[in-house]
C-alpha cells in the first residue's frame, strides 16, 4: 500500500509501549537543535538536548519518504530543518503523563 498522506492515530496497531504511529506518518519535529554527533556525544540515559545551532531535529520519518531517500522508518533517524519551515510531513507529538 503506498501512503497519499497522514494517516488518524488509530489507523495502524499501537507498538509495544502503547503507542501509536511513532515512525512513518510525520517527522517529529524536535526541540533539540541538530547535530549529526549528538548522540555519540552525550550520556545514553537522559540526554539534556543541545542548545548551539539553528537546525532543529526532527525524528521519525514520514509517508513521503521513499525507499531511494530515507529507508529508516525508525524512531531514532534524524533529519533536519530550519524553525521557520513548514509541510504537510512535519509535526509534533502530544503526550500526556498518565500515572
Amino acid at each position: 500500500m503506498v501512503a497519499v498522506g497522514t494517516a488518524p492515530v488509530d489507523e495502524y496497531e499501537p507498538n509495544g509501549y502503547g503507542i501509536y504511529n511513532m515512525a512513518g506518518n510525520v517527522w517529529e519535529w524536535c526541540v533539540d537543535v541538530f547535530n549529526p554527533y549528538y548522540h555519540q556525544q552525550t550520556p545514553n540515559i537522559n540526554p539534556l538536548g543541545n542548545r548551539g545551532g539553528h537546525m532543529r531535529s526532527m525524528r521519525g520519518g514520514s509517508y513521503l519518504c521513499h525507499d531511494s531517500y530515507c529507508n529508516r522508518y525508525r524512531v531514532a533517524v534524524r533529519n533536519k530543518n530550519t524553525p521557520d519551515s513548514s509541510s504537510g510531513n512535519v509535526g509534533f507529538r502530544c503526550a500526556a503523563n498518565q500515572i
